[in-house]
């Protein structure tokens, strides 16, 4: 089924920081921020075991499990098994190092094999609460977690995760599925299948204000002609579109920041906050049907809703084009 039909909205919520992302954050700054998505109409929730092993799921079902199931949509994802042992030594998390430090001490187990997909659909309906998922990810068969082995990874999920998904799509357990991933090319190669198919993807990180260049060569034009949509995972380059300093879940380096810099100097001058700029780029590809910013703060919500609303000016975006700061590829609002 295709995204759009399945998603209830532009915004959903990712909850990546739930899993004590970067930080430990308390359980009352948790309720209070999915309170206040709730309270403010967020009606579709994205999720994986991998954050926090398991923590940000189980902070998710105490919101969702309270609520009836047919008002919302889920998504989570499936790669990683969590399992009840202690995890004694150190986790292997590619070049996203101790991203999830301050989660549970969980182990673990990394398989995109059929038998483990359908276990780490069990594993997440019970830490959720629910009955049932509505999407499905594929999570992280790529370069970024998984250096020159990533091709075998893929094949791995091919093989197991994407038949046991479209068999599920297809039994109407699950409404649609598809990859969850840092990096296009994944994407790509599935798109090329002919079978199994993806419903959508889940990009997180490469269409962004700051990265989308890329995505923009042979990604999104592949899914515009084969009517995939695509979920906008960090609409916020890890923060330092939100007046962080993190990009790419590290400390952004001296060009980024540059970069950042130059986009917000325009910003300012046309009185657009950059949040509005990031959240409204993002949704302006025609593939582009949802994006999910995380947040730790109940006040970031009505920040995202503000920005989505936020009235900005073609001269903005024209600017932004002819400085070089936006690809002369990328759509923009307003139809620049």
């Amino acid at each position: 089924m295709a995204l759009e039909h399945v998603l209830p909205g532009r915004i959903g919520f990712g909850t990546a920081p739930l899993g004590n992302m970067f930080r430990a954050v308390s359980d009352e700054e948790v309720s209070a921020t999915l309170d206040a998505a709730w309270d403010q109409g967020i009606r579709y929730y994205d999720s994986a075991p991998l954050y926090g092993a398991g923590l940000a799921e189980i902070r998710l079902g105490e919101l969702l499990s309270r609520k009836p199931r047919d008002e919302f949509v889920l998504s989570s994802k499936v790669g990683r098994v969590i399992l009840d042992e202690v995890d004694s030594g150190g986790r292997d998390l590619g070049d996203k190092g101790d991203l999830f430090a301050h989660g549970r001490p969980n182990k673990i187990r990394h398989d995109w094999t059929a038998d483990a997909t359908e276990r780490s659909i069990e594993g997440s309906l019970e830490r959720l609460g629910v009955d049932r998922l509505d999407i499905v990810w594929v999570h992280d068969i790529a370069q970024d977690f998984h250096g020159d082995q990533w091709l075998g990874k893929f094949e791995e999920a091919r093989t197991g995760a994407f038949r046991v998904l479209s068999r599920l799509r297809d039994e109407g357990v699950i409404r649609a599925w598809g990859l969850g991933v840092n990096r296009t090319e994944p994407i790509e190669i599935t798109l090329e299948l002919d079978e199994p198919k993806p419903d959508g993807f889940l990009l997180a990180g490469r269409y962004t204000l700051l990265d989308h260049a890329h995505a923009l060569e042979r990604l999104l034009p592949t899914a515009e002609r084969q009517g995939v949509g695509m979920v906008v995972g960090g609409p916020y380059s890890s923060g330092i579109l939100a007046g962080g300093t993190n990009f790419e879940y590290q400390d952004a380096p001296p060009e980024i920041v540059e970069r950042v810099k130059r986009i917000k100097e325009v910003a300012d001058r046309y009185g657009v906050p950059i949040k509005a700029a990031a959240l409204q780029f993002s949704l302006a590809h025609p593939v582009s049907d949802a994006v999910i910013p995380g947040a730790t703060k109940p006040s970031r919500i009505s920040e995202d809703l503000s920005a989505l609303r936020e009235d900005v000016p073609v001269e903005f975006w024209k600017e932004l084009r002819e400085a070089g700061l936006v690809s002369p590829l990328a759509p923009l609002p307003g139809g620049v």
